[in-house]
Order: C-alpha cells, then sequence, then structure tokens
C-alpha cells in the first residue's frame, strides 16, 4: 500500500507511509482508478492529509507576530524560523519552501480528484467534490495569506513542465474562485459529519467569511458568518481550561479541526510525513522533567508582554500560556534547560502532554488537534465585520461579549473606533498561540506598530522561494523589498 505521490509545484515530493491515507496504489492510470465511490474517497482522504503539514503555518505564524519568540537551542536552531522571527527572512528559507511546497501538494491532490470528477456518477459525489473544493480553497487560501498573489490552477494537477507556462494570479481572482466553491460547497455539505474532521457546512461559511473579511468585504463576511452563528450548530465551551486537553477534540466549539494522531510518526528528513503535530513537541519544554508535560525543543516561546497583555482576572492567560517559574514553585521534582530567548513562557495550548503513545518520537508525534476555525473565532470576526463594516455594534457587542463572558471579563459597551480596538485586542488574547494575530495586525495595517522589524510595503508578505522562480524560467516577480 502506497500513500499518494504528489508532484509539487514544481517539484516532486515523496510523502511517506501513513495510515490515515492509508489507500490503494495510485501508480495505476488515473483512467483507471477514478472508476469507483471507494476511488474517490481515498483520493479524498489523500487530501485530506496534507492539513497535517500545516503545522509550519500555524507555527511561524505566531512567531512572526508579536506574541512570540523563535526560541529554540541557539540563534543558530533551525535559521530560517530565527530570520522569521526577526523579520530578515530572505528567499532563501527552507521553512518557507516547504510551506510553498506542502500546500501545493494539497492543491494537486485536491486537483486531481476535481479533474477526473466527471468520470463516473455515484449519489456522494456531489458531497465528495464539496468537500475536495472547500480543501483546495484552504490550502489556497494559506498560500496567499503568506505570499500574496500565487499560480493559480483548477481541476487539474500541476504536471512537471506547467512551471513555463503558468502565471502567478492576482489574489482577488484567486479570492473570487474560492468564495464561489465555498459559497456552493455550503448548499450541499452536510450540518455534521459521523467522522471527526470532515468538512461541513459550517465549516464552508466560517472559511467564506474570513475571506471576506481579509479582503474588508464586510457586509459579506457578517452575512455567511452570521449563518453560522444562527444555525444553533456550534457553541462555546462553557470551560476554557479544558478546551485544547487531548481529549476534548473536535467539540461543539470546533466549526474545522485539524486532526492529529500519535501512532505513526516520521523523522527530520520527511516532517510531513508524521501523523502527529509536530509544532507541539517543537513547543515543549526543553529538557522537562515533571508532571503533566513532555519534553520539547522550547520554539515558539510566549513573551512577557503577551502574557501581561491579559487581564488578572482574565480565566485563560494561564491556559493560553503557562509561566515555568510559576509551575516549578507549585510542584515538586520539576526541571529544566533554558534555551534560546527563554522568556520564562510557553504555548500551554499546544505543549506536549504526558500519556501519549507519541510513536515513534515523543516530539514528533504528538495527537493534539489544532482547532483552525472555533466557534469563537467566528463569533469575534462576526463581531469585528459588523462593527467595522457600521451594520451594527449591537449585534458586534452581544457576539464579543460571549467571548469575554466565558473568560470572566465584563460585557464591553464601547461603538465605534471604541469597539473595533476591544475587538482587536480580544481577538489577539482569545486565539493567543493559535497561529491568527500575525495575519491579523497585517490586514488591519498595525503591524508596523506592533512588530519590531517590520518594513511596511516589504513584511505584509513573504518572499516566495527563490527556486521556485528559478523553476519558472525566472518569469515570476518576486515579492516587493525581497
Amino acid at each position: 500500500m502506497k500513500k499518494y505521490l504528489a508532484l509539487v509545484l514544481f517539484s516532486v515530493l515523496l510523502a511517506c507511509s501513513d495510515e490515515f491515507v492509508d489507500v490503494d496504489s495510485f501508480d495505476q492510470d488515473s483512467e483507471s482508478f477514478f472508476n469507483t465511490p471507494e476511488d474517490y474517497q481515498s483520493a479524498l482522504i489523500a487530501a485530506y492529509d496534507l492539513l497535517q503539514a500545516t503545522y509550519i503555518n500555524v507555527m511561524l505564524g505566531e512567531i512572526a507576530s508579536n506574541n512570540t519568540l523563535a526560541g529554540g537551542e541557539s540563534a543558530t536552531d533551525v535559521p530560517g524560523i530565527q530570520e522569521i522571527d526577526d523579520m530578515i527572512h530572505t528567499p532563501v528559507n527552507q521553512q518557507l519552501r516547504d510551506m510553498w511546497s506542502w500546500m501545493y501538494a494539497g492543491i494537486n491532490r485536491a486537483n486531481f480528484i476535481l479533474e477526473f470528477k466527471d468520470n463516473i456518477e455515484f449519489a456522494e459525489k456531489e458531497g465528495i467534490l464539496a468537500e475536495a473544493r472547500f480543501l483546495r480553497a484552504y490550502y489556497y487560501f494559506e498560500l496567499i495569506k503568506w505570499f500574496g498573489d500565487v499560480p493559480f490552477v483548477l481541476d487539474q494537477r500541476i504536471q512537471f513542465g506547467d512551471q513555463y507556462i503558468i502565471d502567478r494570479t492576482p489574489k482577488a481572482e484567486i479570492y473570487a474562485q474560492l468564495e464561489v466553491d465555498l459559497a456552493q460547497g455550503a448548499q450541499v455539505l452536510p450540518d455534521v459529519t459521523a467522522e471527526a474532521g470532515r468538512v461541513t457546512k459550517g465549516a464552508a461559511l466560517a472559511l467564506l467569511g474570513k475571506i471576506h473579511l481579509y479582503q474588508g468585504e464586510f457586509e459579506a463576511a457578517a452575512t455567511a458568518l452570521e449563518e453560522v452563528i444562527n444555525s444553533g450548530a456550534y457553541d462555546l465551551v462553557g470551560d476554557y481550561g479544558t478546551l485544547f486537553e487531548n481529549d476534548n477534540e473536535n467539540t461543539v466549539e470546533s466549526v474545522f479541526e485539524v486532526q492529529y494522531t500519535d501512532i505513526e510518526g516520521a523523522g527530520f528528513g520527511c516532517l510531513q510525513c508524521s501523523e502527529g503535530n509536530i509544532a507541539v513537541g517543537f513547543n515543549g519544554i526543553r529538557n522537562y522533567s515533571g508532571p503533566v508535560f513532555e519534553s520539547g525543543f522550547s520554539f515558539n516561546v510566549p513573551t512577557a508582554e503577551a502574557y501581561q497583555a491579559f487581564e488578572p482576572q482574565d480565566l485563560r492567560r494561564d491556559v493560553a500560556i503557562l509561566d515555568i517559574e510559576a509551575w516549578a514553585n507549585a510542584n515538586t521534582d520539576v526541571s529544566y534547560d533554558i534555551g534560546f530567548e527563554h522568556t520564562g513562557y510557553y504555548n500551554r495550548k499546544y505543549l506536549a502532554r504526558q500519556g501519549d503513545l507519541n510513536t515513534p518520537d515523543a516530539n514528533l508525534t504528538n495527537p493534539n488537534n489544532y482547532r483552525s476555525i472555533r466557534f469563537a473565532d467566528v463569533l469575534l470576526m462576526a463581531a469585528e465585520a459588523l462593527n467595522r463594516g457600521q451594520i451594527s455594534d449591537t449585534r458586534a457587542q452581544v457576539y464579543l461579549n460571549r467571548v469575554r463572558g466565558r473568560a470572566g471579563l465584563t460585557s464591553a459597551a464601547e461603538t465605534g473606533q471604541a469597539l473595533t480596538e476591544v475587538i482587536y485586542q480580544e481577538r489577539r488574547l482569545e486565539l493567543m498561540g493559535e497561529g491568527h494575530h500575525f495575519f491579523d495586525l497585517v490586514r488591519t495595517q498595525r503591524a508596523a506598530s506592533a512588530i519590531t522589524g517590520f518594513v511596511s510595503g516589504k513584511h505584509e508578505l513573504f518572499p516566495i522561494p527563490n527556486i521556485e522562480i528559478e523553476l519558472a524560467g525566472n518569469r515570476w516577480s518576486q515579492n516587493p523589498g525581497y
């Protein structure tokens, strides 16, 4: 049994065996493969698989912001991560190239299904195609957030050689197509699924609303997001303190969640092959010994400023961020090493826990799911759209205060720009450690004042990897400033 081998833009990425995509061999030609419903389901599972590689997007999205520092063992530990933290990254950055390659691998897998969408008819086909289009939209949205205008291909695989004829497409055009795909998908996707992690109507609408919000299309964003809210399918988990524990995954608050397991790992030569959430091991406390947590590599360490941004009574603070000195004082037999840029804080939401199988490597095979779109995020996005679009501050307050209430905070009564600022701060605190803050700062033009080293007109985007430009015959322009 082999995992589907995806052609990445524009080189071949050989993925490792993985139970989540333990599918029949795709070595046969495509026409002889897509001839049963099971074939389409197997190909769809392969398209889902690259979601696990988005751990790098989440970790770097946090490190690029003012929430965390790179950390690690030393200033030369994974140079690409250190460079992004310091805003000195260049077009030669292994982590950015990984992200580019892995997101295009996911797109190619989704496009493979859609290329042969008319081979046969069967009852579940429209749902499968809607899921494939959602996944393609998810991967393209990640690419746009990081790189802006990117090569855009629909309903066909990107084959080697296509790099000479495919150009970068303006992100507005890509967004327009993603909006169509997600809106249509919402018409056929189910409200709930029997299998955790599969795309639902709510996930499609939430991503649609987010894409509108990123473009400043506030009325359209509010419409999509309020449909999710009013559906009754989602709610806030009562106890924020349990939300990120491994035994509290795929809850009523989860609109879309990336699934990870601890039963099959990989190695540093193929990080995207692991079924585990690698970011969790990278976030771990260096050489830790003690209760509850596992050791890790001490990357992505929260700053003191991020910890102090929470009000003392905010119930989220000590769930989002672990104060290691306070933890050591409260527990006997705790020891750990101080890594590079040690702040005394760790990203507790995605910190390795004891008791997992972690097969074969505790640092590379953590089962903690990534809560990609939470209902709290939907509420706050809706509040922002309603407020900034001057649609209804009253409804914006209702959604905002649902989130604040769970955190133990008093209700906000501000309106206008003052309410906007409260919503911005609430998004930072509620989503601390989840990889959203950098992009929130960029899309609201606040990054230059918040992030040390950020250069306006340059750092809103990251550089396209040089090798991709070279493979395309040097036809693509590089992003400004690089």
